[in-house]
């Protein structure tokens, strides 16, 4: 499971923990249901604003999302990282992004 996959599994996740549907989240964070399915298919990663927008209303903080339940050592996740970073340039800037967000 990538990066996207897992992210768009928490916020499903989180959701449906808060008895929310797909539609109701969108509608209040003002994007098309679509966009949410995508995001929680991991077909697509959220914009900064959509997923700080994600958090609030569902009411945890961004950080949350990225708690996945498996455990690896810091050792691999940076790995994992520095990994990523490499093969992607998108994947690099959306990280930048991410941690400004932070």
């Amino acid at each position: 499971m990538n990066l996207k996959e897992k992210l768009g599994r928490q916020i499903q996740l989180i959701r449906k923990k808060q008895r929310m549907t797909q539609e109701q989240l969108a509608k209040i964070i003002g994007v098309d249901p679509k966009s949410i399915s995508k995001i929680e298919k991991g077909n697509n990663y959220p914009s900064p604003d959509n997923l700080e927008a994600i958090a609030r209303v569902l009411g945890v903080s961004v950080y949350e999302f990225f708690l996945f339940e498996e455990t690896k050592s810091v050792e691999m996740m940076k790995n994992e990282i520095i990994n990523a970073i490499n093969r992607d340039h998108k994947t690099l800037m959306y990280l930048y992004h991410m941690l400004k967000v932070l």
